[in-house]
């Protein structure tokens, strides 16, 4: 990715913590913090692309970026990843949820154990990410959260009502633990990507019509792609939205 302009100096040397981080939007803020010098450490359970993904960004990351292979839906073995990422960092004060499951499902063809595993993907670990973040956060005197819905649960999108249901939920749960650590000067806010272009995506659900429809719709005529977050979740971890808690942020090109 094309390095930012911008340099937030206060990131440097700060320790941060990305879930979902070996591959598309997650590896695209992997190498972004990386880039302005902070300590990264990503959690995911895919492998093979997030070892690459790392000795890729080792080759000019200023810290050794670290990568723990993590079933987030299993609550202790997250909540042991997260204290081995902050042991390792050295101190822990962004945490970045950002893991997802944008599982597309019709709603006659919803079980509830499929129910079940998407809320355990796309809600039910940002919880327990966050949990075990939090005394991290607090013993490095206060940081940032920042964990990503989508504007999917905001266009009536009839094909994925459990994947909805969580991003929704995404928005409450960064609300309150906004309330309950405000006072600890942790900062909670969320970012709600639109369509993002990434090669899975592509793969799976967009084709060339899909990316036209959107792109007409949105104010800005052009592809968003992971990078285009980048910028944003910098801006929230960082000192520049020091005044800034309980807010959502849309990076839609303008489709809203």
């Amino acid at each position: 990715m094309a390095e930012l302009s911008v340099r937030h100096q206060d990131l440097a040397g700060r320790g941060v913590l990305i879930t979902g981080g070996g591959s598309g939007i997650g590896a695209a803020l992997v190498e972004g913090f990386a880039a302005q010098g902070a300590k990264v450490a990503f959690l995911d359970i895919a492998e093979a692309p997030s070892r690459e993904l790392a000795e890729r960004v080792n080759e000019k990351s200023p810290h050794p970026v670290l990568y723990l292979k993590t079933d987030l839906r299993n609550v202790a073995e997250t909540q042991a990843a997260v204290s081995e990422a902050a042991e390792k960092l050295g101190s822990l004060s962004v945490l970045v949820n950002n893991a997802g499951w944008d599982d597309r499902h019709e709603l006659e063809a919803v079980t509830e154990k499929y129910w079940d595993e998407s809320q355990a993907i796309n809600l039910k670990q940002i919880f327990f990410v966050s949990q075990a973040a939090v005394p991290h956060l607090r013993k490095a005197g206060g940081g940032a959260i920042v964990n990503f819905s989508s504007i999917a649960y905001l266009l009536n999108m009839g094909g994925l009502p459990a994947y909805a249901t969580a991003k929704a939920g995404i928005i409450g749960l960064t609300k309150s633990l906004a309330g309950k650590l405000g006072p600890e000067n942790i900062r909670v806010n969320a970012i709600l990507p639109g369509m993002i272009v990434t090669e899975r995506q592509k793969k799976l659900w967009l084709n060339e019509d899909s990316i036209a429809a959107m792109v007409a719709r949105q104010a800005l005529k052009r592809v968003l792609v992971a990078e285009d977050l980048v910028g944003p979740c910098l801006f929230l971890a960082s000192n520049a939205s020091a005044a800034m808690t309980a807010q959502t942020v849309v990076i839609d090109g303008g489709a809203l």
